[in-house]
């Protein structure tokens, strides 16, 4: 098997992820191209188009939300995303299992909280309210109390939010709007049940069309599924060899590789961005630890800058206004002057999208 370098695997993913140029495709497009977003912080997904799309309006992922066709709910590895309503509805079957262990291996709302509990009479309480109206973690924690007064509310609404197909509505993620987490179900919000039989090779195709080349491992951690290795076997795939692992990395039979000496821009992703995320083994993004000194999932609370397609400092805005907008940067490593113009620039752009009509903005870069 072809030996694939890391940086290889670096350029091949960037070009799939659509970070190598902008793309001229719908958000749907890109939404649906990227199996989904990562949502849980709620404008995340505008700038993950934005960075990836020419021209992005936020408006058109706003009528999206609005008008049904994209939801966000809860999905890959029991975190809420961002899918087209026929992938949340397609999808959303499949990661079951993985939101069924969140439920009853939680620290803070499974465990003993739920043993010897009739779920399927929870669920079905928790259906009841959210057929009535939408409703917030709070209003299902007073719906359930009274009927489970001996059992822990928060964890009760925790097992209904996870384990019924639940969406977060409107206005929730909608750009220049706010709202608190109001859930509904699909049945109810799209008024059409989730798939019941799910197609798990499809999903590891589009992974792989999105994400890879990438080990089973690599789909498991992506998706919170197991078992994949048996899927691989079976699709007629391609396969080269990571030559820090030796393990199989495996690829569509016919996508082609783009030169692993492509120049790459600087690329601002937001917060737990899924580039990211979705590999078991990261280090085709940064080849050393990043900060070393902090767990993964605490760095990219904040959002990333990738420079020559690694990941390379951080940014927040800490103070958004009409009339003011700040964008900070923390740097991972020491940077180069031409890095730093580099950033800068892509910064100045970012914050023409986020905040057309500020009549001040500053770049402030950190220690």
């Amino acid at each position: 098997m072809t030996k694939l370098s890391l940086r290889a695997q670096n350029r091949a993913t960037l070009d799939r992820q659509w970070l190598i140029s902008r793309r001229s495709a719908t958000a749907l497009e890109a939404i649906e191209h990227l199996v989904g977003m990562q949502a849980q912080a709620p404008q995340a997904p505008y700038v993950g188009l934005w960075t990836r799309l020419v021209d992005f309006d936020p408006m058109e992922l706003a009528n999206l939300l609005e008008t049904r066709q994209a939801v966000r709910g809860s999905l890959m590895r029991a975190t809420i995303h961002l899918m087209s309503s026929r992938d949340f509805l397609a999808i959303r079957g499949l990661i079951q299992p993985r939101l069924e262990r969140e439920v009853y291996s939680n620290t803070t709302y499974g465990g003993k909280r739920l043993e010897g509990l009739d779920m399927q009479s929870v669920l079905a309480a928790g259906t009841a309210r959210l057929s009535e109206a939408p409703a917030t973690a709070a209003e299902l924690r007073d719906h359930l109390a009274p009927l489970y007064p001996d059992r822990d509310a928060p964890s009760l609404a925790h097992a209904v939010r996870c384990l019924l197909p639940t969406i977060q509505i409107p206005p929730r993620g909608v750009w220049g709007k706010s709202g608190n987490p109001t859930m509904s179900t699909a049945d109810l919000w799209l008024g059409t049940p989730i798939t019941q039989t799910p197609d798990v090779d499809a999903l590891v195709l589009r992974y792989l069309a999105a994400y890879g080349p990438a080990t089973v491992a690599d789909a498991q951690t992506w998706s919170g599924l197991t078992h994949l290795a048996e899927v691989f076997d079976r699709l007629d795939l391609r396969t080269y060899t990571d030559p820090e692992t030796t393990r199989p990395l495996y690829d569509l039979p016919d996508q082609a590789l783009p030169d692993e000496q492509t120049e790459v821009p600087t690329r601002f992703l937001p917060e737990y961005d899924n580039l990211l995320l979705s590999h078991a083994n990261r280090t085709r993004f940064h080849p050393t630890p990043a900060p070393p000194t902090r767990p993964l999932l605490e760095t990219l609370s904040k959002g990333s800058i990738l420079h020559n397609g690694y990941l390379t400092a951080l940014w927040r805005r800490p103070k958004q206004s009409k009339k003011t907008e700040i964008l900070e940067i923390e740097p991972l490593t020491k940077l180069t002057p031409s890095t730093r113009t580099a950033i800068e620039t892509e910064a100045q752009t970012l914050l023409t999208f986020t905040s057309p009509t500020a009549t001040t903005t500053d770049i402030r870069f950190l220690p």
